[in-house]
This record gives structure tokens, sequence and C-alpha cells, in this order.
């Protein structure tokens, strides 16, 4: 079992216009809403791929009962509301996204009780994922704390977070991040242009603890640095699409492919593979118009096309 933590989940909406124009009525041809959140969307990517998870986090009744007739759930039910991730699809692919920063916990006891529940799942876990946003009154030092506890239970941990919670989870010795371009420029204070720039700019996150860094650079792939190697990995052509939800179902692609191997991050010698089987499931989830869903049989065909080749890091690292 895979599980997955969302702390601030929320429902995605999305709104489907032929065109958006700024400052003008229009009319919505199509609403969506679905449960949603980083964790959710992972968990959702995993079981559809027939990999049993299950996901926790924060939640309230309502938003539970929803997001359980899709998947297993576990949830602290701690959040009086939950919010919203508004996406308005245009008929071009142009996609914009207004997300609500999600309602505030009470006191420090949800805290305790999520710890105390993830606690008693993670002996039957064979892979933890750690992802997005804490709702107000969850400190930064949480994610980090979640992923410590399932690291020192000998377990493959992504902690695929933002803000002032990233550079903190990045220091938990053997965590696993996915920063993308703006994450990681507040991590290193650089915008590496190169697969070799890249490794460059994230050894000091390696020599700070991280396991490994897998850097999402968009339509030019991924690159993963570890203590033994580096790899890039790209398609010979981007997919056009929906970006929403790339991530998460490339996190749940690293975290099936390295799931119930004890091994440190920079031990484990399948990354070329796990990195290949990411970029193709990203890609496989822009195809799709719902963040949380992947187009499995163009994420088949693509697995054969992902180019992934060994860098060195640049001689030089990038001025910020």
């Amino acid at each position: 079992m895979i599980l997955t933590v969302t702390m601030n989940p929320a429902y995605d909406v999305t709104y489907r216009l032929n065109s958006f124009e700024h400052g003008v009525v229009q009319r919505v041809s199509v609403v969506e809403q679905r449960a949603g959140g980083k964790g959710i969307n992972v968990c959702r990517v995993l079981n559809s791929l027939g990999i049993h998870s299950v996901a926790t986090g924060f939640a309230d009744l309502d938003f539970a009962d929803e997001a359980e007739r899709e998947m297993p759930v576990d949830f602290v039910h701690a959040l009086p509301w939950i919010r919203r991730t508004l996406v308005i699809s245009e008929a071009d692919g142009t996609t914009t996204g207004l997300w609500e920063p999600g309602a505030a916990l009470r006191g420090s006891a949800p805290v305790e009780r999520l710890k105390t529940r993830i606690a008693a799942l993670l002996p039957r876990a064979s892979g933890v994922v750690i992802s997005g946003s804490r709702p107000p009154g969850a400190g930064p030092d949480l994610p980090a704390e979640l992923a410590r506890a399932a690291v020192a239970a000998g377990l493959p941990v992504i902690c695929d977070v933002d803000g002032d919670a990233l550079p903190v989870a990045a220091r938990v010795p053997g965590v696993i991040i996915m920063p993308n371009a703006d994450e990681l420029r507040a991590l290193t204070g650089a915008s590496p242009r190169t697969p070799a720039d890249v490794v460059a700019a994230v050894r000091p996150l390696l020599a700070g603890g991280a396991g490994a860094v897998i850097a999402t650079r968009g339509a030019d792939g991924m690159v993963a640095v570890t203590a033994a190697g580096a790899w890039s990995a790209c398609l010979p052509e981007p997919v056009v699409g929906n970006p929403t939800g790339a991530g998460d179902a490339a996190a749940a692609a690293v975290i099936s492919g390295l799931a119930g191997v004890s091994k440190t991050p920079a031990a484990i010698s399948n990354w070329p593979a796990v990195l290949a089987d990411a970029v193709a499931t990203s890609a496989a989830a822009v195809a799709m118009p719902l963040a949380g869903e992947i187009d499995h049989a163009l994420r088949t065909r693509l697995a054969r096309l992902v180019r992934v080749e060994p860098v060195r890091a640049s001689q030089t690292r990038e001025s910020p």
C-alpha cells in the first residue's frame, strides 16, 4: 500500500470556455468538479494503475465522503470547510488557475491526530508521498516531521511540498524532493539552463540531507540527481495540453517504481527506468483534461520514446 498525504485538499473545479476574455461576462459551457489536492491526485493515478493507495491528511466529512467514492481514504476530519482550485480551460489548450488558500486548523490537536494516524498506517505502507500546500495552522516543519517518521520506518518517501516547508523537508536525510523550476530557484538561488547545470545546482541539497532530487522541467523533461549518479529524461516532442496534475502523475510513477525498496536513494539501481516512467506518465497526464487522470494508452506509447541519458555536473555553478 502506498500512502499519500494531503494536508490542504481542494475541490478541483474546471470551467471550459471557447476563449477567456478579461473583464467580460461570459457563459461557461462545461463545469466539472471533483475531490482534489496534490496527494489526492497521486492516489487517484496510482489506483488507476492498479497500485493500491490510501489517501490521508486533513479534510471535512463531506470531502472525505466524496473522495471515498473514488479511492480508499483515512482522513483526519479537522477542516471547517474545503477550498477550491479553479482552472479555466480554453479550447486552444490555454489554462488559467485560481487557487484559494484553504481553511485554518483550530489548535494543535489536529496536527497531533494526523501524526498518530500516519504512525498507525506506516506499518502497512510500501511508500509515502507527502504533497502540496498546508492549511493555516500547520507549521512548515510538519511535512518534514512526517517524512522523517516514514524514512525511519524504512520507506521511500517523496516530499513534494512548496513554500517555506520545502527547504525544511529537503534537509530530511534520505527524502526525495521534486521541485519545479520556481521551487528549484528558491532552494538553490540558481536558474539552471541545462541538465548539467541542474546537477551542479542541487549538489548542496544532497550534501544537506536529501537522498534524491528530481527536477521537473516542463517540456524539457526531468533530471534526477542522487549521490551515486544523475540522469536526464525527455520526450522528442512535448505533449500539449493541461499541465495541472502532471507533477502529481510524475510523483505517482516515481513512488510506484521505488515502493517496497528499503535501500537509500543512492543505492537504487533502477533510477533511469523510474525517471523514464515518470516522464511518460507525466506527459500522459498533460493529455487529459482533468488533474489526476492519465491516458494509459498514450503512456505506454510514450514510454518507448523517452530518452534517458547520464549527466555530469557543470564545472561552474550558475550565479544567482
